[in-house]
């Protein structure tokens, strides 16, 4: 169903297969925190939409069934969904009605009660894997547990799609297991706030992703949120990259609803050379990064 497996798989012979060229959207919606009922709406809409379009995946953004700027903890209990809730179900029936590979962000109920800031992965129809964010941002951690396991790599009817979900991917080693899973793309549902940044630069949270793209040579589908939210504003920064790390399409950096859609072909992340001598997985030296397995109280880094 879903891997996460600590060496990269073998790329042998995936030059040789073409691989058929896929429409992969983003769609940035307008989230409203606590209008469960409304957000379905606004993501059977965009759906509609992206199937209008022929999109074979969409990514939607993080916390696409609840909002996101909670009041407290009981607010964002009074909202959460168990995998099998009703947005996840009727999810589920329009990625079989409309043929296409969803990844959405939702606030999840666990079985135990903890509720997790959590994404879903259903192909055609059929809940595939579901992610429980591992980094929290902010005041995240009033609100949810922290995920314990790493992003999923999923066979999916398209091609082996990976999730993580918004501060996630600001951690090099997170998206680097992404990549040695063997994903060909990485969806990420998002919502990034709007911070200060000199003009004509690109938001910081576009440019790290572009890093992990080209570090991992793999394509990304980052689903941004716009609309204001309880005196948060939104970068609006959906963006849809290519294996070298450039846009395809976006980013946006707009604070409407729109669709992001690139034909690609998905194959081609499974070329891991960038020379006639070098291979961006096995050049890799894990003997020399210990540190990266020490606890941070050891590192020469720490506060």
């Amino acid at each position: 169903m879903s891997t996460c497996c600590p060496e990269a798989r073998s790329a042998a012979g995936a030059g040789d297969e073409v691989g058929r060229l896929t429409l992969v959207a983003a769609s940035q919606i307008a989230p409203g925190v606590g209008e469960v009922i409304e957000n379905r709406a606004r993501v059977r809409a965009a759906l509609e939409e992206a199937a209008a379009q022929a999109a074979d995946l969409v990514v939607l953004p993080e916390l696409a069934q609840s909002g996101y700027v909670f009041k407290d903890v009981q607010e964002a209990r009074s909202v959460a969904e168990h995998l099998d809730g009703p947005s996840v179900r009727e999810w589920s029936d329009l990625s079989r009605r409309l043929q296409l590979v969803l990844v959405a962000g939702f606030c999840e109920r666990g079985p135990d009660g903890h509720l997790f800031n959590s994404c879903v992965l259903i192909d055609h129809g059929q809940v595939r894997a579901t992610y429980r964010k591992a980094h929290l941002w902010d005041r995240e951690g009033e609100f949810f547990s922290r995920g314990h396991e790493g992003p999923p790599v999923v066979d999916t009817s398209l091609g082996r799609v990976a999730m993580m979900i918004c501060y996630d991917v600001e951690f090099p080693e997170w998206t680097r297991m992404a990549g040695l899973g063997g994903a060909d793309v990485l969806a990420v549902p998002t919502n990034w706030p709007l911070e200060a940044r000199p003009e004509g630069e690109r938001p910081m949270e576009v440019v790290r992703l572009q890093a992990a793209a080209s570090a991992n040579r793999m394509f990304v589908v980052a689903a941004d949120r716009c609309g204001g939210e309880r005196g948060v504003a939104w970068v609006g920064g959906s963006v849809i990259l290519g294996p070298d790390g450039y846009p395809l399409a976006g980013p946006v950096a707009a604070e409407r609803e729109q669709l992001l859609t690139a034909r690609v072909n998905l194959h081609a992340a499974r070329t891991k050379t960038i020379s006639a001598s070098n291979h961006v997985l096995t050049d890799r030296r894990p003997e020399l990064y210990a540190l990266l397995t020490r606890a941070h109280e050891e590192s020469p880094a720490s506060p």
